[in-house]
C-alpha cells in the first residue's frame, strides 16, 4: 500500500509543480506580465485568494485564467488528499510494520513455511530464530496474526489450505513446510496442496491421531510428528533413564558452552580430493567436533561410523560439538546459516 501511496504522492507533487509552471509561463507570454507579476498572478489564481490583478486581463488571458482556475481546483484537491494520507501513513506504526513485513517476505528464499501459530508453531518459530533460519508464518486467526506480527516474525493472515495464501508465502521458493494445525484433516489438505505446488519441498506435518499418520505420509509428508506421543515417551523416559534423557535434551541447546548437533552435506567437508574417508577429514583435530553419524545417499543412517567410512556424493554427516567447536567448523569449511 505504501509503495502505491508513494507513487501517488510523487504524482501529486508533479501535478502541483506543473500547474504552477504552466501558470507562470501562460501569464508571462499570454498576458504579457513580467516574470515576477506572472508568479504572483499564478499563486493568487491557483490558491483562489482573490487579490487584485497587476494589470487587467483581456481576451485570451481571461480564458487562460478560467482554465487555470478550474484545473488548479481539481489538482489541489487531489494533492491535498494524497499528501495528507501520505504523511499519516508515514507516522502510522501499523503501516510501517506492514511495509517492513512486505519487504521481508519479498526477500524470502529457501525458507520455512510454518502453518499455524499455536503452541507448536511458536516453538518452531523460536527455534528458527535461534538458528537464524528464514521463515514465514501462516495464521488463520486474525487476532493471533495481529498480536504476534513483528519484523522478525513475518505472519500472513489467511488459511493455508488456500493455494493463493501458499503462493503469497512463496511456496515455490520455500525449502520446508511445517504444518502444525490442530485438525489432522486441515494438515492433510495442506500437505496435498503443498506437494502439488512444490515437488522438492520437504514437508513436516503434525498429527493428533495414529490413524492420520499413514494418510499424511501417503499425501506427501516427509515426516509426521505426533506431539502427544513424543511428550508421553519423553516423560516416561525421564523415569526409566533420567540422566540419559537430560543429556540428550542438552544437545539441542544453543549458546556459549552448550552442546550442539549439526547435520551437514559431505560435499561441504571434502576439501582436497574425492572419496575421502572420515579419517581423512581429521575434523576432531581441526575443530574439536566429533562425527557421530552418517547418512548415505539412499537415506540409511549409521550411528558412530567407523573412521574408514567413505563420504559418498549426496551423503550427510552428523557432528557433535559445543558452540565454540561448531563455530570453528563453520569457519573452517565456510558453512553459512542457509539451507544447503
Amino acid at each position: 500500500m505504501i509503495s502505491t501511496l508513494k507513487d501517488r504522492f510523487y504524482l501529486a507533487l508533479s501535478l502541483l509543480l506543473s500547474i504552477l509552471l504552466i501558470g507562470v509561463l501562460g501569464f508571462h507570454y499570454i498576458a504579457s506580465y513580467t516574470w515576477l507579476d506572472a508568479v504572483y498572478m499564478t499563486i493568487i489564481t491557483v490558491s483562489t485568494v482573490g487579490y487584485g490583478e497587476p494589470q487587467p486581463l483581456v481576451g485570451g488571458a481571461k480564458i487562460f485564467a478560467i482554465v487555470l482556475i478550474l484545473a488548479s481546483l481539481a489538482i489541489i484537491g487531489f494533492s491535498i488528499s494524497v499528501i495528507t494520507e501520505y504523511i499519516l501513513a508515514r507516522s502510522n506504526p501499523k503501516l510501517i510494520l506492514k511495509k517492513k513485513m512486505n519487504k521481508a517476505i519479498a526477500s524470502l528464499e529457501n525458507h520455512v513455511i510454518i502453518c499455524g501459530y499455536g503452541r507448536n508453531g511458536k516453538e518452531v518459530a523460536r527455534k528458527m530464530k535461534t538458528h537464524k533460519k528464514p521463515f514465514i508464518v501462516i495464521e488463520s486467526v486474525k487476532e493471533i496474526a495481529e498480536k504476534y506480527k513483528a519484523p522478525d516474525v513475518p505472519i500472513i493472515h489467511g488459511n493455508a489450505i488456500e493455494d493463493d495464501i501458499l503462493k503469497e508465502a512463496k511456496i515455490y521458493k520455500a525449502k520446508y513446510l511445517i504444518t502444525a494445525l490442530p485438525e489432522d484433516a486441515d494438515n492433510l489438505f495442506i500437505v496435498l496442496s503443498a506437494r502439488q505446488m512444490n515437488k522438492d519441498l520437504k514437508i513436516i506435518s503434525r498429527a493428533s491421531k495414529p490413524s492420520s499418520y499413514r494418510k499424511l505420509r501417503l499425501a506427501g509428508a516427509d515426516n509426521v510428528i505426533m506431539p502427544d506421543k513424543i511428550g508421553g515417551d519423553h516423560m516416561a523416559s525421564l523415569v526409566v533413564v533420567p540422566d540419559l534423557v537430560e543429556f540428550l535434551d542438552n544437545l539441542s541447546l544453543v549458546g556459549k558452552g552448550s552442546v550442539n548437533i549439526e547435520e551437514l552435506p559431505s560435499e561441504k567437508l571434502i576439501l582436497e580430493k574425492e572419496n575421502q574417508s572420515i579419517l581423512d577429514l581429521n575434523v576432531r583435530a581441526l575443530t574439536g567436533c566429533t562425527i557421530i553419524g552418517y547418512k548415505s545417499p539412499e537415506g540409511e543412517y549409521t550411528v558412530n561410523p567407523s573412521a574408514n567410512q567413505l563420504l559418498e556424493s549426496g551423503s550427510r554427516v552428523i557432528v557433535l560439538g559445543n558452540a565454540e567447536q561448531i563455530e570453528n567448523l563453520n569457519e573452517l569449511y565456510q558453512i553459512s546459516a542457509s539451507f544447503d
